[in-house]
């Protein structure tokens, strides 16, 4: 029964993404934007120990063709190490780049300390680590024309595949993270502007009261802050960023668990909104597929695949000890549902990267071993983080 319930839930969400992540990808094709409208922009670059990739980054944010009016705002935030020296030392001669350095004070606090030093209409966020492609400021910021637009989600993939478990990570970002706004960009539901890259209208961000520092999923939270304004979530799937995922186990649990606890902070502190009408989509389909896909079903999950090597082990006992008696009727059958959840994977997959221009198919090639080492980490933190 847990077999059959994850595939039904699982085509039935394959087929609802997919149809409208397809419709997303041909409407967004036909928009016309205005090429006269250039807002002022700010860049938002927080830092914490980045002495490392400080200066690629901005030197990436220098080298975009940015709108007119266009600025870097460069957090440190207490470093430890030489990053707020690193970037004086490289930039603090260039007009374009202002650089503050302040009190360790968390990851929301950065943020917010870089919005008070600008009063550019858009606020482009990322972390340090990520490097944006040429045009991808100009195409977050010419979404803003249309005063319903609050928030932008950009296109982040993951940088550094240098191995298995960055392979795996970039597979995810594919798969799953944008497929998904591509479907609730059409349902006006996006749940999470990513902090690595995202654009912001500053006056909403200031009524929504900044960046908060209850959760640990700040950029989730102020996305569904400006959603319940009345204002639109979109997303760019041009914008796009490289981001430095984690290469280690430890690093990538680490990881995951603040965004998987932030998120169900995030979802208990917005669970107004839940099968609310004023909020649309939001209220009955965004929050919902959070509890069912991102928290239930890793709980779940592990059962299944217990189920399977439990399935194994019996029939190879039973053949060993009553041969003449055994039938693999059983085990067939539980062959066949789990080729089947496979399956629903694969179909999720290829879709994704059917719209996904300039991604190497080769990264399909791991796919299927994903499940038995990175989604047992996934089970791992989603349970972790229920106990918690």
């Amino acid at each position: 029964w847990l077999f059959l319930l994850g595939i039904v839930l699982g085509i039935g969400r394959l087929l609802c993404v997919g149809v409208l992540a397809i419709y997303q990808r041909r409407r967004q094709r036909h928009v016309v934007f205005d090429a006269d409208y250039s807002p002022s922009v700010a860049v938002v670059v927080p830092a914490f120990n980045e002495e490392k990739v400080i200066v690629q980054t901005i030197a990436s944010l220098l080298a975009c063709d940015p709108p007119r009016d266009f600025q870097i705002v460069v957090v440190d935030d207490g470093s430890s190490d030489a990053t707020y020296r690193v970037a004086c030392d490289a930039f603090g001669s260039d007009p374009r780049v202002r650089i503050f350095t302040k009190e360790n004070g968390g990851k929301p606090a950065a943020p917010n300390f870089g919005l008070a030093q600008t009063q550019a209409e858009v606020i482009v966020a990322l972390d340090a680590d990520t490097i944006f492609a040429r045009d991808t400021v100009r195409k977050l910021a010419r979404h803003f024309e249309d005063p319903r637009v609050g928030a932008v989600a950009g296109n982040a993939k993951v940088g550094n595949r240098i191995n298995l478990l960055t392979r795996w990570q970039a597979l995810e970002y594919i798969t799953s993270q944008n497929l998904d706004r591509r479907a609730f960009d059409v349902l006006n539901c996006i749940t999470v502007v990513p902090g690595a890259v995202g654009a912001w209208r500053r006056e909403l961000v200031e009524r929504a009261g900044g960046f908060d520092h209850q959760t640990l999923a700040e950029d989730a939270d102020l996305t569904l802050a400006i959603r319940k304004l009345g204002y639109n979530v979109v997303y760019e799937d041009e914008a796009v960023a490289l981001t430095e995922a984690p290469d280690s186990v430890r690093g990538f649990i680490g990881q995951r668990y603040r965004w998987m606890y932030g998120t169900m902070q995030v979802a208990w502190k917005h669970r107004d909104v839940l099968c609310r009408p004023q909020f649309g989509a939001l209220g009955f389909v965004a929050l919902p597929n959070v509890i069912v896909f991102q928290i239930l079903f890793p709980l779940v999950s592990p059962i299944m695949d217990l189920l399977l090597i439990g399935s194994l082990a019996s029939a190879a006992v039973n053949h060993w000890q009553h041969p003449e008696e055994f039938s693999a009727g059983n085990l067939w059958r539980v062959l066949f549902y789990y080729a089947l959840f496979v399956t629903v994977d694969y179909l999720a997959a290829i879709l994704a990267f059917a719209l996904e221009r300039k991604e190497s198919w080769w990264l399909l090639i791991w796919l299927f071993w994903q499940r038995f080492f990175y989604r047992q980490l996934m089970y791992y933190v989603a349970i972790k983080s229920t106990v918690t």
